[in-house]
């Protein structure tokens, strides 16, 4: 059963993730709406009810997936792999078209950025307490990914809010530091679920041979 639970822990932080970031882009880019001149009004809010489409369908692709496993998952996530991609492609069109006009870059950086911690934190949290139901000299590798999580905040907190104050960095830089500070939490989640998995399963493993299934 852990070992279950630990897979849909890394499935569901990755989604939970990926959404908090659209929303806060969306957020962004709805703020800054009001400054897109009048002739190029049209456009802005075109690209922007695009994206409210592509993020209310990504939800609902994972409400109705939540009780999947992780099988099904592992196939959903490549759905969810290209829906994330075309959302990244098409903020960016947003900003090749209207960012001269508005300049949203920054913006859209720092409550992404927010977002990122976000996930980062609460990651560690769920981790933290998911641990809670292991014994605590089974938990070696458990505590061990906690730590990388923890710490893996912590960097991504330095070096995100190094780029917010900053407030010069280019589009490609701030970007670069998003996709960074992502790919992180994807493998220290990762991690963490592995680590969850091989404790699950040596405790079953180490089970006395006439003990009732959990």
């Amino acid at each position: 059963m852990m070992s279950a639970e630990s897979s849909m822990h890394f499935y569901l932080n990755w989604s939970k993730e990926r959404l908090d970031e659209m929303d806060a882009t969306l957020a962004s880019l709805e703020a800054k709406a009001g400054e897109v001149p009048a002739a190029s009004r049209a456009k802005a809010d075109q690209l922007i009810a695009e994206l409210h489409r592509q993020c209310d369908a990504f939800q609902q692709t994972v409400k109705a997936h939540a009780e999947a496993g992780e099988a099904a998952w592992a196939r959903t996530k490549h759905q969810l792999d290209a829906a994330w991609n075309k959302f990244e492609a098409d903020v960016e069109k947003y900003v090749e078209t209207l960012g001269q006009e508005v300049q949203p870059q920054q913006a859209v950086f720092k409550d992404a950025a927010a977002a990122q911690l976000k996930a980062w934190r609460d990651g560690a949290d769920k981790l933290h307490g998911a641990a809670a139901e292991f014994a605590a000299e089974r938990r070696g590798d458990v505590d061990a990914a906690i730590k990388r999580m923890q710490a893996g905040a912590s960097e991504a907190e330095a070096s995100l809010q190094k780029l917010s104050r900053a407030g010069a960095e280019s589009w490609a830089a701030l970007r670069s530091a998003l996709a960074k500070s992502r790919a992180e939490f994807d493998r220290a989640n990762q991690a963490a679920s592995d680590a969850f998995k091989r404790v699950g399963q040596s405790g079953e493993a180490n089970k006395p041979s006439g003990a009732a299934p959990r």
